[in-house]
């Protein structure tokens, strides 16, 4: 029964991960749903295992993007590439400032259900207004980059309020091409996952290491392999939604998931 529960859990992971109806928010909701908890050492591991997954998901898809990204890096010329190197790790500096000076509230807030049905009903504007948005065909600015990174921040801040959702929807607000937003939407993040994964090991090792974790292998492997499978499709998925306007119908999906949950509370 674990490892159906872990399957579940990497789908929604993998899914939610590149959809814009909030990935922390859904996993909240599910691992309500499913009483899935392998105990507080244990969920830390999966945790790391899924994030992984939906990381390598993103490397795949965006292979020859991340390698002109690190090309641009290094080319130290100002053209395009190294340009939009820049825009990507400007864009970082929010989230990461987020993670690291709000930690203790972060975890608070992330086992808040009322806070993550409040947060889905504002994803749900967001992505209303977004796909509502005319004259979107332009570049990535700078600033615009700065702006999309604080909405990310915001968003790490905030269960339930989607990240891929956030910065999707402020860069195409901004007046921003779809395709282009939605791919820095998923570039910007891999920096992120990968901090979020070393931070986690960290507090993995200072609790003990594996050595002391009691999880059955087969549960990782299960929910690793459905979480980046369903990465791959979300992934490719996504980007076409964008190009074709409709996040209309993701923005119904999150004001009646929200509005269920926030109701759920009060019983």
């Amino acid at each position: 029964m674990e490892i159906l529960k872990a399957i579940l859990v990497g789908i929604v992971q993998g899914l939610t991960e590149f959809l814009p109806v909030s990935s922390s928010g859904h996993i909240v909701i599910a691992q309500n749903l499913l009483g899935l908890d392998f105990g507080e050492d244990e969920n830390l591991l999966f945790a790391i295992v899924l994030h992984f997954a939906t990381a390598l998901s993103t490397i795949v898809i965006f292979r020859n993007d991340i390698i002109q990204i690190f090309k641009g890096l290094f080319q130290f010329r100002w053209n395009e590439e190294f340009q939009f190197s820049l825009k990507i790790v400007l864009s970082m500096i929010p989230a990461a400032l987020v993670g690291v000076l709000l930690k203790d509230q972060l975890e608070a807030l992330f086992s808040n259900l009322r806070v993550v049905g409040i947060m889905l009903l504002i994803t749900a504007c967001l992505l209303y207004f977004a796909d509502k948005a005319k004259n979107t065909a332009k570049d990535i600015s700078f600033k615009d980059a700065l702006i999309i990174g604080i909405a990310q921040g915001f968003a790490a801040l905030l269960p339930g309020l989607s990240r891929s959702g956030s910065t999707i929807s402020t860069s195409i607000i901004l007046g921003d091409d779809k395709s282009k937003a939605a791919r820095f939407s998923f570039l910007m993040v891999l920096p992120l996952i990968f901090g979020a994964i070393a931070k986690m090991v960290l507090d993995m090792q200072d609790a003990g290491g594996v050595s002391s974790i009691d999880i059955a292998p087969i549960n990782l492997v299960a929910g690793f392999i459905a979480a980046f499978v369903a990465g791959l499709m979300a992934c490719k998925w996504m980007i076409n939604i964008v190009k074709k306007a409709k996040l209309a119908y993701f923005s119904v999906y999150c004001l009646i998931v929200g509005a269920i949950v926030i109701i759920s509370t009060f019983f």
